[in-house]
């Protein structure tokens, strides 16, 4: 049985133009669409397994008083006569259809367990449960769709009802994460936004009436050409005045200008009011300004707008803080309004690294008698010999690492590291020393305070060394990097800070990847997937298998690349690894002492396969290379090539 979650969505800004945008089809001279859309905390949960049926069952207690169990078999015709039924189970026999005739799939069985989302209240729970259906027949088919894929058939499912959705309502299908769309024609683009600081936000149904359908009827008089004032104004509201209040909006949320990104919200609604509200009398709303014009509300909120498409259905506020958000919802719920909360977190920036150094370096025998393999000499390409434990502490410190632990075999190591980055040296060794390497040498006593120590005292694999710094990762994301690996990038962005820009996006469970010849798919752990995005950097990540075998690789590990070939893709060497991983590591140290197995290596690439089944996984494509130097002739190449 897997779980599923898919939240509800709001539309922030740039209501409308998702339609205006597809116009471009019909007039180049109309602007792309861009709308910021964001996934909400309430949603729908549900639990979904195969079945040689299609059916919906539902414990889910939100519901229960409109709920009844629904069956149908997995039959072309059957199916498209239930999606233009106009029931609830409309949208997912719509999706179901399509899945049916596209991929030639068998049933499904979803259990819903909650449905904490609104229904019929601007959330888009129509598209939210044509998303979970999508992603139900996704991942027990092993469809290897990526998210715009599922979004996609989500929306096509839809438009097989009598509903008549727009591109945006299927963002839900990114999680609840703020998101920039972008509609040019046919082609719809979506980026996930980076977030600095809390947004505290507040939804409210005003149950009144909305005329959507005699809204969207009137605005689309305008388009695809203008031939009135009028016109051209609602053109150029959804067309250059959108653009710039959407880019404002995006830099806003990026540097945490919570305040002004009220104030732009206020701005967006009156611009509405007066070039695109005209259009329509079914978009007049006096229950709306009421309370986007209301004292108390303004008290609360740094500003507030309509949601959707306007008129008197929905309102939308951005609170100041947590405490005016409570205020806030208690005042309009006593206003009888039904509301909702959600507050859009910033993305944890990663600020704490992991290098596991236990390892004796069996294969670089006997050097490693006398020396760790992560303090072997590598020349580098300003001229200066640095062990290799250095190279990769001054790249995380570039990255914008604060603090690093290095997982050791003993406390007897610990000194090793003691001497180099926290003694100084003596001062006969300082004479003799240039300017320059003087101040080197403080340079590293400065990085030695960035570090932390914890020990794996049994060897039981290498995702037993990683949890030993559980403590120190606390509750956030951490990196992970290997000790005995090295990292050059080919841009102005190090490795490590390709790696974190990429999570903080995503915000889930991220491995740096880079391709690798068929050839040698046996000697490393694997990643298949679709690409998330067109310049083929991010990878959704469907399968990882360990040293799989070639002829295996080829037939089922292909990724597929930009011009139709096969390519393969194994791990670039960093990670950054979410709490998840380290429950799931707890999880397999604690199986294996039940069982009394303290011989079981407890290996990361399991843990992460867990998490990635329940949770998914990011792979980022790095700009750079990787030079590992665990074995004689890998260490050969490194000191040859990393100076180049």
């Amino acid at each position: 049985m897997t779980k599923l979650f898919v939240p509800g969505r709001l539309c922030l800004f740039g209501e409308h133009t998702d339609w205006a945008g597809h116009y471009r089809t019909m007039n180049a001279d109309i602007l792309p669409g861009a709308a910021i859309v964001t996934g909400i905390e309430q949603g729908i949960y549900a639990e979904v397994e195969k079945s040689p049926v299609f059916e919906m069952t539902s414990e889910a207690p939100e519901i229960k008083d409109m709920w009844q169990d629904f069956s149908c078999m997995m039959n072309d015709v059957e199916l498209k006569r239930i999606a233009k039924s106009g029931s609830f189970f409309s949208y997912c026999a719509g999706v179901a259809s399509y899945m049916l005739e596209w991929y030639k799939v068998g049933g499904v069985r979803i259990h819903l367990t909650g449905m904490t989302l609104p229904i019929k209240s601007g959330l888009s729970s129509s598209a939210a449960i044509c998303v979970l259906v999508a992603r139900a027949f996704n991942i027990l088919y092993s469809l290897n769709l990526n998210t715009m894929g599922e979004m996609n058939i989500a929306y096509l499912g839809e438009l097989r009802t009598a509903s008549r959705c727009g591109r945006l309502d299927q963002a839900c299908a990114f999680g609840v994460k703020p998101c920039l769309m972008t509609f040019d024609g046919d082609e719809v683009g979506v980026t996930s936004l980076n977030v600095k600081k809390p947004l505290h936000w507040v939804f409210g149904d005003l149950v009144a009436h909305k005329d959507t359908i005699r809204i969207l009827a009137d605005l689309n008089k305008s388009y695809p050409f203008a031939s009135t004032d009028g016109d051209r104004m609602l053109h150029e509201a959804l067309g250059e005045c959108n653009r710039d209040i959407v880019q404002r909006a995006v830099r806003y949320i990026a540097e945490g200008e919570v305040e002004k990104l009220g104030q732009l919200m206020t701005e967006a609604e009156e611009l509405f009011d007066r070039q695109i509200a005209p259009m329509s009398p079914a978009l007049w709303s006096p229950k709306l300004h009421h309370f986007l014009n209301d004292p108390e509300v303004k008290r609360l909120t740094y500003g507030g707008k309509g949601v959707g498409s306007h008129g008197d259905g929905s309102v939308q506020f951005l609170a100041r803080d947590a405490e005016s958000q409570t205020r806030l919802v208690d005042y309009l719920n006593g206003q009888g309004l039904r509301v909702w909360s959600f507050t859009i977190q910033p993305v944890h920036t990663v600020r704490r690294a992991i290098i596991p150094v236990a390892g004796f370096g069996t294969r670089l025998y006997p050097a490693t008698q006398v020396l760790k393999k992560d303090f072997f000499p590598i020349p580098c390409a300003d001229g200066v010999v640095r062990p290799v434990i250095l190279i990769l502490l001054e790249e995380l410190i570039k990255s914008g690492i604060e603090d690093v632990c290095l997982v050791l075999g003993s406390e007897e190591e610990r000194i090793l590291y003691a001497q180099f980055f926290e003694q100084a040296l003596d001062e006969e060794h300082l004479q003799k020393l240039s300017p320059q390497a003087r101040e080197y040498s403080n340079r590293i006593l400065d990085i030695g305070k960035h570090l932390h120590y914890v020990y794996q005292h049994d060897k039981r694999g290498f995702g037993h060394a990683v949890y030993q710094a559980a403590e120190f990762a606390g509750n956030e994301p951490v990196l992970l990097l290997l000790g005995d690996t090295l990292y050059r990038s080919n841009c102005g962005k190090t490795c490590t800070l390709q790696l974190i820009e990429e999570y903080e996006r995503y915000n889930k469970l991220t491995v740096s990847i880079h391709p690798i010849p068929l050839q040698e798919v046996s000697r490393y752990g694997v990643f298949s997937g679709v690409w998330e995005d067109k310049d083929h950097t991010i990878l959704n990540v469907s399968v990882m298998v360990e040293k799989p075998k070639l002829s295996y690789a080829e037939e089922y590990l292909a990724v597929q690349e930009q011009d139709g070939s096969k390519g393969y893709y194994s791990v670039f060497g960093q990670y950054i690894l979410t709490q998840d991983v380290f429950e799931q590591l707890a999880d397999d140290i604690r199986a294996a002492d039940a069982e009394g197995d303290m011989s079981r290596e407890i290996e990361l690439t399991t843990a992460l396969e867990a998490v990635r089944k329940r949770k998914g996984m990011v792979g980022v494509r790095i700009n750079g290379e990787m030079f590992d130097m665990g074995n004689p002739a890998a260490l050969r190449n490194t000191v040859v090539r990393f100076s180049e």
